[in-house]
């Protein structure tokens, strides 16, 4: 193949946004402006290569499986105990593809996070499901959901996920088993998230405000209150006020009084009675489905980028959502961990705070933003959007061990003339940075090599076999493997179920 410029580009969040980027050319650096390549249209182009796939909406899964053919026999061939995680700072897509794999499992289970972790999945009718706490599988009706011990638990977000999905049909009665070792995660976790980044001012690290920190701070110190608590609420309201009366002395915003305590012990009591059906030992029923052969999927919330240890640390999440957390989170050994997914969109996108080296500031940004649809499941907060990243994928990819990746969205970019790359990271200096570096003072100040290769411009959302896709389109996914050393196997066209291709 032939390969693509090479272009520096300066990405420091310092400077004021700017379309002038660098390359070198004939051992010259040279500098030009560039566009994204978006370009309004009042239809959708049409690849000459596609076949298209249309199919009512009771026969999408069947005409999928056939349009696939024999590329379902690598879904298939998984390892019973597999993995599907995220490989930049989540909202990748991980959901669909958990839902698209979860028939072929008989259990789908949540290993660490909490309700800030927003999946978006489209039954066959492509109706829209919005999951938080309960895993993907849900939609099929053979699978057991569930929510591992790693996971942070807010009962009234469980409960009101569980009447939305009963109230579309979607049965939850006996599918869902929640560990009695998950800890809970109060509403006054919530306030407390909101007044912890009010502290921080402009240094906030801007998370979803869903108390996850908090409570995980919680469990660390060793007061938190786990689900087999419960159990016993004559100790329950003890607990809880060692809980409240810490969190009134250290936020002053805080106010906490006995009237406050009593009604929380009421609610607890109440959700107590409607919880216990849901509640098992998971740890012992994920290892003795092991024994018994079955086939576990397990899906993880946010990224390896989040990864309180290998992320952008301070602005992560406060669980382990790389490989590490599947077997702290379930209760599972390591031996038993087989094949391992990664997903990544064919972009990259951040929610909040932090480094972005690849990001693409003013109206290209926007543009990608608009066009992929990127505001967060949970929140609705608009997403940071930028260039795939190939040093952090690759990063990644070391930590996790994947056996393959799932690149999603690659439908977004259809009307862009050029696409980018970013291979490698140089100092301000021009000193090479071999790998993602932990410091963020590098991380703000570094230049961006890229490479750029040409787009497809037209849409390929109804193709559904890799060599139907533009020659173009083909080239990216294959520069990307060879960049990584990872297969893509999976590529997603579109939201619906039915949009993916197997490679």
């Amino acid at each position: 193949m032939e390969l693509s410029t090479l272009r520096l580009v300066d990405s420091s969040p310092l400077l004021k946004p700017s379309h002038q980027k660098s390359f070198f050319n004939g051992g010259i650096l040279r500098t030009e402006r560039l566009f994204l390549g978006f370009s309004p249209r009042s239809a959708p182009l049409k690849c000459s290569s596609a076949k298209a796939v249309t199919s009512p909406s009771s026969s999408i899964e069947a005409e999928a499986d056939e349009q696939r053919g024999d590329s379902f026999d690598r879904i298939g061939a998984l390892s019973q105990v597999s993995g599907v995680l995220g490989s930049q700072w989540g909202d990748e897509g991980k959901g669909k593809l958990v839902d698209i794999l979860a028939r072929h499992f008989d259990v789908v289970a949540r290993c660490q996070g909490g309700a800030n972790a927003g999946h978006t999945i489209y039954n066959g009718k492509g109706e829209k499901f919005a999951l938080h706490l309960v895993p993907s599988g849900i939609l099929n009706e053979e699978t057991l959901c569930v929510i591992g011990n790693g996971v942070v638990v807010h009962l009234p977000g469980f409960f009101k996920e569980i009447e939305g999905l009963e109230s579309k049909g979607v049965s939850c009665e006996g599918r869902i088993l929640v560990s009695d070792r998950a800890h809970l995660l109060f509403d006054f976790h919530q306030v407390i998230d909101g007044l912890r980044e009010s502290e921080l001012a402009n240094s906030f690290i801007g998370t979803t405000k869903r108390g996850i920190g908090p409570c995980y701070s919680n469990k660390a110190i060793r007061n938190g209150i786990r689900v087999g608590d419960l159990r016993h609420m004559d100790t329950f309201k003890d607990k809880l006020d060692i809980l409240l009366s810490d969190a009134a002395s250290r936020f002053k915003g805080f106010v906490y009084g006995r009237d406050m305590l009593r009604e929380e012990v009421d609610k607890y009591k109440r959700f107590t009675e409607r919880l216990e059906p849901y509640i098992a030992d998971t740890v012992y029923v994920m290892n003795d489905y092991i024994a018994q052969k079955k086939k576990i999927l397990v899906e993880g919330g946010q990224a390896t980028m989040l990864d309180i240890d290998f992320g952008t640390y301070p602005f992560v999440t406060s669980s382990n959502p790389s490989a590490g957390g599947i077997c702290t989170g379930l209760g599972i050994a390591p031996r038993v961990l087989g094949d391992l997914i990664g997903v990544v969109k064919a972009y990259t996108t951040r929610v909040g705070s932090g480094p972005f080296p690849t990001e693409i500031l003013g109206k290209g940004g926007d543009l990608l933003r608009f066009a992929g649809k990127e505001f967060g499941t949970t929140t609705g907060r608009p997403r940071r959007c930028g260039w795939l990243d190939i040093v952090s994928l690759k990063y990644c990819c070391q930590i996790n061990g994947f056996s393959s990746l799932n690149l999603t969205k690659l439908d977004v970019l259809s009307e862009l003339s050029e696409i980018q790359l970013g291979v490698s990271y140089r100092r301000i200096d021009g000193t090479p940075v071999k790998s993602f570096p932990a410091d963020l003072r590098i991380l703000e100040q570094l230049k961006v090599e890229y490479e750029v290769l040409p787009g497809w411009k037209c849409d390929i959302s109804s193709i559904r076999n890799y060599a139907d896709l533009p020659g173009a389109a083909r080239r990216y996914v294959e520069r990307i493997e060879e960049l990584v050393g990872v297969p893509v196997h999976y590529i997603g066209v579109g939201p619906g179920r039915d949009a993916l291709i197997c490679k």
